[in-house]
């Protein structure tokens, strides 16, 4: 089987073969359990002992009442683990393991050590030396090879978690980004801050262009008083937004022209066309009223 292979899609027999547990692994790793198993609270002591070491232990264990349920859990992972029924259970178990720790925050490396330190502790300081040499060494093998398929679940659902939680992060800030506002009946307004680059340029023609979809609108004012830097590339990606808009029967106007911005454009040669561009804001908002024939009185209504 590819070792490169998407492990979340794999069944516990898949991931038995993947990771050559055998059903002679199986058995020692039952006989071994009744050598160590009985002795679980003081693996228990013996872990949180060294976690307490850790700089991340008062962050996400120094509530006593969830120290007590962490630990709790750990008994009954390590009971499964030991109990070395590799079922589709016993893998949606480790997801839940991975998927907790990404819900929390917990490091990746604050687990990989713990899974370390844990192997450590259940074949060193726990053992009591009555295997044959021979034996407890295929043991040892049996252990580490269940270890490595448990660590690469929970590694995996990790990952996954947080490139979802990454993705959500990345939409919410995209939506933040590129808040593309109705100012008024059939009028949008998008003001733009910060760098634009290739890929923030598609964010805002997507936003822009759905928004003009969802809403109908006729005009769109994108304001620039606030891009950091324009470049050949910048006037480019603003010139394919225009472009996009009108093909979607919306005007576009690019408000926020400063001098620096209009001298470094002709400085560049960027033909821009037929573009609407204005000084500020509030002339964008004046042309595009006009075009409408609305008027507004300095109550705020129209006539």
């Amino acid at each position: 089987m590819n070792a490169h292979c998407d492990l979340g899609n794999l069944s516990a027999e898949e991931l038995r073969e993947l990771y050559h547990v055998t059903a002679e692994d199986i058995e020692l790793i039952l006989e071994y359990a009744k050598i160590v198993t009985p002795r679980m609270d003081d693996f228990i002591r013996e872990f949180y002992d060294w976690l307490k070491t850790q700089p991340d232990y008062e962050m996400y264990f120094s509530d006593p009442a969830t120290l007590q349920r962490v630990k709790m859990l750990q008994v009954r992972y390590w009971q499964d683990f030991f109990s070395a029924e590799i079922t589709d259970v016993y893998v949606q178990k480790r997801k839940s393991v991975g998927a907790n720790h990404a819900r929390i925050g917990l490091p990746l490396p604050v687990y990989v050590s713990g899974m370390y330190r844990s192997l450590r502790i259940w074949t060193d300081v726990l053992y009591d030396r009555s295997l044959a040499d021979d034996r407890y060494a295929k043991a040892i093998k049996a252990v580490t090879k269940l270890i490595m398929l448990d660590t690469a679940i929970v590694v995996d659902t990790f990952m996954r978690q947080t490139n979802c939680i990454i993705a959500e992060q990345h939409d919410s800030l995209m939506q933040m980004s590129t808040p593309v506002t109705e100012v008024w009946n059939d009028v949008l307004m998008l003001p733009i801050v910060g760098i634009i680059d290739s890929k923030r340029a598609q964010d805002i023609m997507t936003a822009v262009l759905h928004k003009i979809a969802d809403t109908h609108s006729r005009t769109l004012i994108l304001d620039i008083s606030g891009v950091a830097v324009v470049d050949t590339a910048v006037a480019n990606h603003l010139i394919k937004i225009t472009k996009a808009t009108r093909l979607m029967g919306c005007t576009c106007t690019i408000s926020g022209v400063s001098p620096a911005i209009a001298q470094t454009i002709v400085e560049l040669g960027i033909n821009v066309g037929d573009i609407r561009t204005t000084a500020t804001l509030k002339d964008a908002l004046r042309g595009t009223f006009e075009a409408m024939k609305l008027v507004l009185r300095e109550d705020g209504t129209r006539t």
